[in-house]
């Protein structure tokens, strides 16, 4: 094993590194260390250092614990190896500087948050010049790997985002969102589409879906064995689809009110009309779910219960936790948004997806970097990075109102605070059966958080409300077929006072927590009736066929 001259070497890693504690130095505007607390963490990464280089020049590869290095072109080189234990010293040291650091709970996160990106950003394997794999395939490849590298980053480039999937593999209507139906509505705001039943009779009660108008619906209906939609159909349900307009500037205007009054709204009405349901099952995803909430609690003001139940996914009604999310949000940067948005505008699908994939950025920014750049591959084919890649524009005026009103002031969880479509939106007025849904993983709605939505709905009758954890994140854990029996959930009979406390009395259940759901709807879905045999009426007649046309007019 040959080591580096021992002093070249020490020069060079110690200019590298030597001062980490200068990174923070923007951060600390925020707050400040304690000189005691800093003084103890400067002599931790001294002696750690101090043992890292000793054991070097001894002629010893680190122990490198970290999934970014686990390949032997890692673990066997001993400058690589000796690279990657220098990086993992540092970003430990900077990260216990910036959970050091004295200040609000608010401004912390945001010093976290800053210094992880930049940890992020520094590691070796995101270079060239520190990359073994990436130099050994540049070496395999006759330098072929880094032509293809170029060729992929100057695609990205012109495309303004790091591509996730093959892209190429898949198309809208052809291999994800073909489950069949029928586009039986349509107006400015969106199309609602109505599924073909498979079987011979359905529950009387149809279901109603409000995915995000953050990206599309299809990520309900990807491929027909992961497919929600598909297996609520099968379930026996008449299943309605609101699938959202991408907006252009003819809806740079549209406002929140107008998502609740002319989308859910009339997709409710709509639904009604078709079904000849006073009542429907309605489904709310994520901001769909809000959206979902505030058109049943507008309705409610007006005299009508539109709801035989609520189903909410990962949905936040109570913003007062919003997770990593949260650094994103004060008054300055809503101020900001408003200035250039309220008035009317778009924000773009664009700087919203870089935005969530700032939030995992090794996962969804870095792993790329590494592997479509420095190593010249091409992205595999995956449906659920490729519904991730089709972002939508949000009217800027909409925007606003959701940013101020929901993640800044928190307003919808107060009754009569907020006034949508002409109403004073109260939730707890809505009378319906609910379940609720949260992932344990999840970055964007903490499940906690979602679970705080039963002290808003049902408050005198919280018998009426269903909890249901899952495992995995915001997409996935969503995203979880029952048949392929993978992960699992957690259920529990009686009311909880809070999440901690509901947790230590649930039981986990293996596998998806779909036929749960299943089960909810069955109750509130009415008697068997037979199958409809066409879409629609006589005043919403069938259009173009599923998944219409909506959907596929994409942001870049």
């Amino acid at each position: 094993m040959n080591m580096p001259d021992p002093q070249a070497f020490l020069a060079a890693w110690m200019a590298q590194f030597s001062n980490p504690a200068a990174a923070l130095a923007p951060a600390q505007v925020a707050g400040a260390i304690a000189p005691s607390k800093l003084e103890e963490i400067r002599n931790a990464y001294l002696k750690k250092a101090t043992e890292l280089w000793q054991s070097a020049m001894l002629g010893n590869l680190p122990v490198v614990q970290d999934k970014q290095f686990a390949t032997p072109a890692w673990q066997d080189n001993v400058m690589s190896s000796f690279s990657a234990a220098s990086y993992l010293l540092n970003a430990e040291f900077l990260t216990a500087m910036a959970d050091a650091v004295e200040a609000p709970a608010r401004e912390k996160q945001k010093i976290r948050f800053a210094v992880q990106q930049m940890v992020d950003a520094m590691s070796p394997a995101n270079f060239l010049a520190t990359n073994p794999e990436a130099q050994q395939q540049l070496i395999d490849s006759k330098g072929d790997s880094l032509t293809r590298g170029m060729a992929n980053m100057l695609k990205d480039l012109q495309k303004g985002r790091i591509s996730q999937s093959d892209e190429s593999a898949f198309q809208v209507g052809e291999n994800v969102a073909t489950t069949p139906g029928t586009v039986v509505f349509q107006n400015d705001l969106f199309q609602l589409i109505q599924y073909t039943p498979v079987t011979p009779t359905v529950h009387a009660v149809p279901l109603l879906m409000i995915p995000p108008c953050i990206n599309k619906y299809y990520i309900l209906d990807l491929q027909p064995d992961n497919s929600l939609v598909r297996y609520m159909v099968e379930q026996g349900n008449t299943v309605f689809m609101v699938s959202w307009r991408n907006p252009d500037q003819s809806l740079a205007h549209t406002t929140w009110d107008d998502y609740v009054e002319q989308g859910a709204i009339r997709a409710i009405d709509v639904t009604r009309a078709i079904s000849g349901q006073d009542k429907l099952n309605i489904f709310g995803f994520c901001v769909g779910g809000t959206i979902a909430a505030s058109a049943l609690a507008v309705l409610a003001a007006r005299g009508q219960q539109a709801a035989a139940s609520l189903t909410l996914l990962t949905t936040l009604l109570d913003y007062s936790d919003t997770g990593v999310l949260d650094v994103f949000i004060d008054e300055q940067q809503v101020a900001l948004r408003e200035s250039m948005l309220a008035k009317g505008g778009l924000m773009p699908g664009r700087d919203l997806a870089t935005t969530f994939s700032s939030l995992r950025p090794n996962d969804l920014m870095w792993n790329y970097v590494q592997s479509n750049y420095l190593q010249g591959k091409e992205p595999p084919a995956f449906d659920l990075l490729y519904w991730n890649a089709d972002s939508t524009n949000l009217p800027g005026p909409m925007f606003c109102f959701y940013l101020r009103n929901m993640y800044l002031e928190n307003n919808l969880r107060i009754p009569g605070k907020l006034t949508v479509a002409g109403a004073k939106v109260d939730l707890g007025a809505i009378d319906a059966p609910v379940f609720i849904y949260g992932s344990k993983e999840d970055h964007i709605v903490p499940w906690d958080a979602a679970f705080r939505s039963l002290s808003l709905l049902n408050p005198t009758k919280p018998e009426n409300n269903t909890f249901v954890l899952g495992a995995s994140g915001h997409i996935a854990g969503v995203i979880n077929p029952a048949t392929k029996k993978k992960r699992s959930h957690w259920l529990r009979d009686g009311a909880a006072a809070s999440a901690a406390q509901w947790m230590e009395g649930a039981g986990e259940q293996a596998g998806s927590w779909w036929p749960a759901w299943s089960d909810f709807l069955k109750k509130h879905g009415g008697t068997e009736v037979a199958a409809p045999v066409v879409a629609g009426n006589a005043d919403y007649q069938p259009g173009e066929p599923a998944p219409g046309s909506y959907v596929k007019a994409r942001a870049d």
